[in-house]
């Protein structure tokens, strides 16, 4: 069996070219822009390790993982706009670079290209396929309007925001791994196993990346620091000092999450008793 390490080489190999017509660059060029900004390319990956657990990997994985991939970063280039986030992998977002009309039209076009690549798939799977992509892609878009009702919000439990992470994170690693096995000839059942991995292991990525978000060096997390701070989202370290909290820790906490000040990312713990 291939590493991690050689499965995302042979996947960049493939993946990296330009997936647009030469013609409209105003359209074309910015959705090309991200994807060349690189990325960790989990979720195509997840596809070629759970294929090739049942066998050669299919050629049909590769393009399974390229339209995985297109999704993910059309589905990063509408985030950060709802987000509005200046920084993505360390440089512009698309919509600071080219405004927010075009990335939306750019992010929509990465869609469309995404069905392109599954269409290419020559075996009986292709329903299935179809099925899975639509139900995922769906649960993310619930999963991202459920995340901003949270900001909206003065408290949520930890079991919602588990739920919302899910929807707008897990699936889309659940679902990578579950169609690579369905392309392997994987049986429902360890099809249905490896979706829970994927679902488990996406949880702890974003548990991870809203950690990074509060704590992480830009330089290396390649995007703004406190963002989620600044946008109130239900983070899991919010969620947990709103519970923990009392008294005038929680009285302050609020007041910064009701208000706009200039240092509220950079209010520090040691300004705040109790934390």
């Amino acid at each position: 069996m291939y590493s991690y390490t050689e499965l995302s080489r042979q996947f960049e190999e493939k993946f990296t070219k330009r997936h647009f017509p030469d013609y409209t660059p105003g359209l074309y060029d910015p959705a090309q822009y991200i994807l060349e900004l690189g990325g960790k390319r989990i979720r195509p990956v997840c596809v070629l390790m759970s294929n090739e657990l049942f066998g050669d990997i299919n050629p049909d994985a590769f393009h399974v993982a390229a339209a995985l991939e297109l999704f993910h970063n059309f589905s990063l280039i509408h985030d950060d706009i709802m987000d509005k986030a200046p920084l993505r992998r360390g440089v512009e977002t698309v919509h600071i670079k080219y405004g927010e009309s075009t990335a939306l039209l750019a992010g929509d076009v990465m869609l469309v290209q995404a069905y392109e690549y599954i269409n290419k798939i020559k075996t009986g799977y292709l329903h299935r396929v179809i099925h899975l992509f639509n139900k995922m892609a769906k649960e993310v878009c619930e999963g991202q309007q459920l995340d901003m009702e949270f900001e909206q919000k003065t408290t949520i439990d930890f079991d919602e925001y588990v739920h919302m992470i899910t929807l707008k994170t897990s699936v889309l690693l659940a679902t990578s791994l579950q169609m690579g096995a369905l392309l392997g000839g994987a049986g429902q059942g360890n099809q249905e196993h490896l979706y829970e991995f994927g679902k488990n292991l996406g949880i702890a990525f974003q548990v991870q990346d809203d950690y990074l978000d509060a704590f992480g060096d830009p330089q290396k997390f390649g995007k703004q620091t406190g963002g989620d701070i600044l946008a109130n989202k239900k983070t899991f370290l919010l969620i947990h000092a709103l519970q923990t909290a009392s008294g005038k820790t929680l009285a302050e906490l609020h007041q910064l999450i009701n208000s706009n000040p200039e240092n509220k990312v950079e209010k520090s713990a040691a300004d705040i008793p109790g934390l």
